[in-house]
């Protein structure tokens, strides 16, 4: 579920909106990472940017120099906490503070439409074929980022879903276990994990699942996913359906309360970070995460730092109920956002929309995605080769750099790469088979005004239900209290208003 809302701002209480302005506050103040000051006299166009980071420390800050070298721009860049990004994207659009270019998560994006359609972003689509690069773009994915039709942002592209089962390989042949292939495998898998001494030492001190306080992003989705759950809504008897009304959802919930009583997952995943959670995996308390498969080859790398025989595998099909089933979102991570208030004039715009044109040529593209030649990777030929006694230093130096990075995955001017770590290409040649069997929303880009005015607050209440029920602090018929709430708060309104949309 979502906790992210930007849409209604005027009925907020004041409560809410000082938590916001503290959260800009704090996350300004305590922020290390941001990029480069500006140089009096210097008359390059300057570039405001602010973009998650999922990683310790920002980039290595030569290798901003050199885009700023390579684009005649001047970057101003602040890279905030993944954790505390989206708060902190709340408050600066309530301060009117937003940078020249805002990251938007695709989580969050479809909650800003009311801030979308009240003048508060450029919209770029007219400018787009002006640009040799960015004319280039998916129409497909541009379509799927459309408010009312129009196009304001540009997008970092990811496949439909990546989602997953990563695991302790060396565990299951200590635990003499295959890799899970259904939900009663996966359960037999963190059962014998927790209980059955699977990293040798004689003591009682490894739990199955690592999870975090995220309903979407950790485990519950995908799970859910496995039992049929619909991807937030299902289309049935001529009405939407949201997806905690079906029975899947309710398997899933029993699932993941067995898994908490017989104490197979962290007992504190509802107040996890995912920090917490990677490093229960990392260290060794944990063997197995459940989320995006493409977070092996780091996982991995920092698991070997505390024991170099830990070794991993990726699992995509766990076959549930109806068959192969896994949640999927549309075809980007998230995207940029151009504010009216921190752009005040076309010309502006103009150059703002230059530097990410120019962004994807090969040089600059390469440099995002790569690092330098000769310290972070080698040329072969014409392919990038990446050797592992630098792969550490280009997670450092290079892996922040990717959320600036437009339309990464279809970018013709990008090189190839002649040998990929084994578990990074299993992980991407199994997002390519979710393919295959992905669940998408039948919402995206339907219309409600319920939706886009209260979703965040009505999300709260299935959110903490679902939390409450697992933990057994209520019942079915406690939960089923909670969904009635929630209709009476709007969310008849906004079944009645996703079924117009959908059906007519």
């Amino acid at each position: 579920m979502l906790h992210c809302h930007l849409s209604g701002l005027a009925s907020r209480t004041i409560k809410t909106v000082i938590l916001l302005i503290t959260a800009l506050a704090l996350a300004s103040c305590s922020n290390p990472f941001r990029s480069n000051s500006i140089e009096a006299g210097d008359s390059r166009p300057v570039i405001t940017i602010m973009v998650p980071l999922h990683f310790p420390q920002g980039p290595e800050a030569s290798l901003v120099q050199e885009i700023e070298d390579l684009t005649g721009t001047k970057l101003v860049i602040d890279w905030v906490r993944d954790e505390i990004y989206s708060d902190k994207m709340n408050a600066a659009l309530t301060m009117n503070s937003l940078k020249k270019a805002t990251f938007v998560k695709y989580t969050d994006y479809y909650l800003l439409k009311s801030a979308i359609r009240s003048d508060l972003f450029w919209e770029i689509g007219p400018y787009l074929d002006a640009f040799p690069n960015l004319r280039r773009l998916n129409g497909d994915i541009l379509d799927q980022t459309a408010v009312d039709g129009k196009i304001f942002g540009l997008y970092t592209e990811r496949p439909s879903s990546r989602q997953g089962v990563i695991i302790r390989e060396d565990w299951l042949e200590n635990v003499k276990l295959a890799p899970p292939r259904t939900l009663d495998q996966l359960y037999a898998v963190l059962k014998q994990f927790t209980y059955g001494d699977p990293d040798r030492n004689g003591k009682r001190d490894t739990i199955g699942l690592t999870d975090r306080n995220d309903l979407v992003f950790g485990a519950f989705k995908t799970l859910s996913s496995y039992f049929g759950t619909p991807n937030n809504w299902i289309a049935a008897d001529h009405r939407m359906v949201p997806e905690f009304e079906t029975a899947p959802y309710m398997d899933t919930m029993n699932f993941m309360k067995k898994l908490y009583d017989e104490k197979l997952m962290n007992q504190d995943f509802a107040v996890t970070s995912k920090d917490i959670q990677r490093n229960l995996l990392i260290q060794g308390t944990a063997g197995v995460y459940i989320g995006s498969m493409t977070d092996v080859q780091r996982l991995s790398n920092e698991a070997k730092q505390f024991n170099k025989d830990a070794r991993f595998t990726v699992v995509n099909r766990i076959e549930g109920p109806q068959g192969y089933k896994v949640w999927s979102i549309p075809n980007f991570n998230g995207l940029f956002l151009f504010s009216k208030s921190a752009i005040q004039s076309e010309d502006e715009l103009k150059q703002v929309l230059t530097f990410f044109d120019r962004s994807m040529e090969a040089d600059v593209a390469n440099l995002m995605k790569f690092g330098v030649e000769g310290r972070h990777y080698k040329l072969q030929g014409k392919q990038v080769q990446l050797p592992s006694e630098s792969e550490q230093l280009r997670i450092d130096e290079v892996g922040p750099m990717y959320v600036l990075m437009t339309a990464d995955l279809s970018n013709p001017n990008l090189l190839q790469v002649t040998q990929e770590d084994p578990l990074l290409a299993l992980a991407e040649k199994l997002s390519s088979d979710n393919e295959k069997f992905i669940v998408k929303d039948p919402t995206v880009n339907l219309e409600s005004a319920t939706f886009d005015e209260r979703s965040e607050e009505l999300n709260r209440i299935i959110t903490d239900a679902t939390y409450h029920y697992i933990l057994g602090q209520i019942d079915q018929a406690g939960f089923d209290q909670e969904v009635d709430r929630w209709r009476r708060s709007g969310g008849n309104a906004m079944i009645e208003e996703f079924t117009k949309s959908y059906f007519e």
